[in-house]
């Protein structure tokens, strides 16, 4: 089992000072991003983790040393884009891969080892996180066909008013069979909102050829918070201390 961390943002709305560290190395409850979500996704080795690394990527590899896998994004052009920087290191890779993010600090371990446990016993090509809260307003929904089975994701920029009613989130952990994720990986287009490459559209496609797309929920309806803003790291501050209050209780 492999995973890749897409870590290469520059974080701008967290601050816009040149001095400011990359996105995932900006402090929650006093440690950088990109070492709590290590963390949670530290059931796969090291040797098995890669990091794709952009802005001020000399900081990344600087803290963290040669134990990861480091893939450098020159430009940033999506989550897919992303994970296509990844293409070469997976050429002969066909296994599980998890797809976490280094800005998404509030998942956590026992959640993300049960979806990938579920996505091999069920054999799928890809598994999707998903999750239930209502204050999400824009997050990317899941929309399924009249019998239930997984059709596609819709960013919630690119929401109709009734998609934006789904109450199904997208959550944004994803779990591939690389082989499958690879292949199709180049067939992503940028006819969307923002004009970047979406990880999200590769589910739709595979759905589309029939390929098997699993969902898996998440009971905790904070889980899926990221770190967009000053805002943001204010209640992922807050949701992470009661956590591990909760834990040392």
């Amino acid at each position: 089992m492999r995973v890749i961390i897409p870590a290469a943002g520059k974080g701008t709305r967290l601050s816009k000072s040149p001095d400011a560290p990359p996105k995932a190395m900006f402090h929650l409850c006093g440690r950088p991003l990109l070492e709590i979500v290590l963390e949670q996704t530290n059931f796969i080795a090291p040797d098995d983790t890669y990091i794709v690394v952009g802005y001020k990527k000399e900081e990344i590899i600087g803290y963290f040393g040669d134990k990861y896998h480091y893939v450098e994004q020159r430009e940033q052009l999506g989550t897919g884009h992303a994970v296509m920087q990844c293409a070469d290191a997976f050429k002969d890779y066909d296994g599980t891969v998890l797809v976490a993010f280094g800005d998404m600090p509030l998942f956590r371990y026992e959640c993300m080892k049960a979806m990938c446990e579920f996505h091999e016993a069920k054999h799928a090509d890809c598994t999707l996180l998903t999750a239930v809260n209502p204050a999400f307003k824009m997050w990317a929904r899941i929309v399924r066909d009249e019998n239930g089975r997984f059709q596609r994701i819709v960013e919630g920029k690119d929401c109709t008013p009734e998609q934006a009613k789904i109450p199904e989130l997208e959550a944004g952990v994803l779990v591939f069979n690389s082989k499958s994720l690879f292949e199709l990986l180049p067939q992503l287009k940028t006819n969307n909102v923002q004009h970047e490459y979406y990880l999200t559209e590769i589910p739709e496609l595979m759905a589309r050829r029939g390929m098997t797309v699993e969902t898996f929920p998440t009971d905790n309806p904070d889980d899926p918070r990221g770190i967009n803003t000053p805002d943001d790291v204010a209640i992922c501050e807050e949701i992470l201390t009661k956590r591990m209050q909760s834990t040392k209780g």
